[in-house]
């Protein structure tokens, strides 16, 4: 008999979707700790780069729509991690910057993503999970893509 965990699911999509679920199950645990979503680590690391983003760029890249982008970054705003600016040209526009003190909670919750990173990449049951979203080494030749690659 096959334990739940070893049900092998034929859709690449759904394969997908668990492995995803696993990792961000995970990671949303270690985040809510610091009091952040996943959601908000997000939003977090894509402004980063210090340029800030229009906000309709962010819902577009982080595939996160636009209401539930606003509830985010209205609760980042609340503790001072980001700041919104008005466009002078446009004042429809609205970016969205990282402050400092969003760059000191940034790299505090960072090291716990690298953190919880490294623990999946040790973790045998995320393995079989990742090895799962891999056709089947016959499926893969009969598709002409030859071998599942480095071991």
């Amino acid at each position: 008999m096959v334990g739940r965990d070893e049900e092998v699911a034929f859709s690449l999509v759904e394969r997908l979707t668990v492995a995803q679920r696993h990792a961000a199950a995970g990671l949303s645990r270690a985040l809510a700790e610091d009091g952040c979503t996943l959601d908000q680590w997000r939003v977090l690391s894509a402004l980063d780069d210090g340029d800030g983003r229009l906000m309709g760029e962010l819902a577009s890249s982080l595939l996160i729509a636009q209401p539930t982008l606003t509830r985010v970054v209205d609760a980042l705003a609340d503790t001072a991690a980001v700041y919104r600016r008005q466009s002078d040209r446009d004042g429809r526009r609205v970016s969205v910057h990282l402050s400092r003190q969003g760059r000191v909670r940034l790299a505090r919750l960072s090291a716990l993503v690298r953190a919880h990173e490294q623990a999946l990449a040790a973790d045998p049951a995320w393995h079989r999970l990742y090895d799962r979203l891999l056709p089947p080494e016959e499926e893969q030749q009969a598709a002409g893509r030859g071998s599942r690659g480095p071991a």
